[in-house]
């Protein structure tokens, strides 16, 4: 790693420490202006997650979700584009194995990958949509999929009211699923199930299709600089098109997943959110596949943290969509900590100068 990419990561590494330390501190500022007992609403919120084998294994159920949706997210935006897909695919991906691990009758273990993978299908198909409408008639994919994702929510609701919904219930509510279909638990006394050990096994197979395969070389070159991608002769549209169906299908896949490691019925009302705050773990992983987990795991500690503290104190659980929105702002922020890595540049340039110039004094002199 020459010295450049060290500064780099260097830099990063404590950009992100302070963004974290930043959110920190936001949380005890927030509490102590609106709650009138602050300490045990701090303590809930910062320690609360680590006083229990279930509250930890709450903390990793909260990334899973997190993991898949960051990882479209970073395949999406690496190839240069914007759509925000990652939560219709999910969703629909939910809404696909709902329907396999209600309708089929096959064997376990075979059940919940075919349904699992049947949500990654409809998860892809999604995403064509408006990677489809940009490639043939330039339609933005920022527009298009946003307005897709609201579409699909009501065609869910819709599918499991008109088609799966158990009658006898009170809510909205589908079928129970066949025992088949549901993702085993790995941890005894948590709900720690297959789709964590699913999602870190996509990280690093993502960061291997980004980085160790030529499609991913294509997808980055393309990302980087779309005009340099054409002239080189790679067909940037196709790269793009296939970047937000490979995306989509890994937020399907997630969506099942998440749906047959943690529920035995569909009941949601609307999307539950994880497209948009993949969003923020894919950021505060600097669009680093095997980071996600970290980043997911740090959000999810936030989110369990705040969920505890809302049921012990008098401070609401809303404060985490605050901090979410600031750590965006903050990781958005190039001029962060820009001062100091050009510092470091220069300076690692100078002494590298001094010591070629030095090379070249010995050399004369022998």
């Amino acid at each position: 790693m020459n010295s450049n990419k060290k500064i780099h990561l260097l830099v990063d590494s404590i950009k992100m420490a302070l963004i974290i330390a930043i959110a920190c501190g936001l949380v005890s500022v927030i509490v102590f202006l609106v709650s009138d007992d602050p300490w045990p609403a701090i303590y809930s919120f910062f320690v609360g997650p680590f006083t229990s084998l279930r509250r930890i294994g709450n903390i990793i159920e909260a990334a899973s979700p997190l993991v898949f949706t960051a990882l479209a997210v970073i395949i999406i935006f690496g190839s240069g584009q914007f759509s925000m897909i990652a939560e219709g695919s999910f969703f629909i991906g939910i809404t696909g194995t709902m329907a396999a691990a209600i309708a089929l009758d096959l064997p376990a273990g075979v059940h919940s990958v075919v349904a699992i993978l049947f949500g990654g299908v409809c998860g892809a198909f999604v995403a064509l949509i408006p990677a489809f409408l940009k490639m043939k008639w330039s339609v933005s994919e920022l527009v298009t999929s946003i307005m897709l994702n609201y579409v699909v929510q009501f065609f869910a609701i819709y599918t499991v009211s008109y088609h799966f919904r158990e009658v006898s219930s009170s809510s909205l509510a589908s079928l129970a699923f066949k025992d088949t279909s549901r993702l085993p638990v790995v941890l005894e006394g948590t709900r720690i199930h297959g789709g964590v050990i699913l999602g870190l096994a996509f990280c690093v197979l993502v960061w291997f299709f980004l980085y160790r395969t030529s499609f991913g070389t294509k997808l980055r070159i393309t990302g980087g600089n779309p005009l340099f991608a054409k002239y080189a002769g790679l067909s940037v549209t196709g790269v793009m098109v296939a970047a937000q169906v490979i995306a989509g299908a890994i937020a399907g896949i997630g969506g099942g997943a998440e749906l047959l490691g943690m529920y035995n019925r569909f009941k949601w009302t609307a999307t539950p959110g994880y497209g948009w705050t993949g969003i923020v773990v894919a950021l505060l992983a600097r669009s680093n596949p095997l980071l996600v987990p970290l980043a997911a795991a740090f959000i999810g500690y936030l989110n369990v943290g705040a969920d505890i503290m809302a049921r012990s104190s008098d401070v609401g659980s809303e404060m985490v969509d605050i901090i979410q929105g600031v750590m965006m702002f903050l990781i958005a922020a190039d001029a962060l900590l820009r001062g100091l890595k050009q510092r470091m540049i220069v300076k690692a340039a100078k002494l590298e100068e001094a010591a070629m110039q030095e090379e070249a004094a010995k050399e004369v002199r022998a």
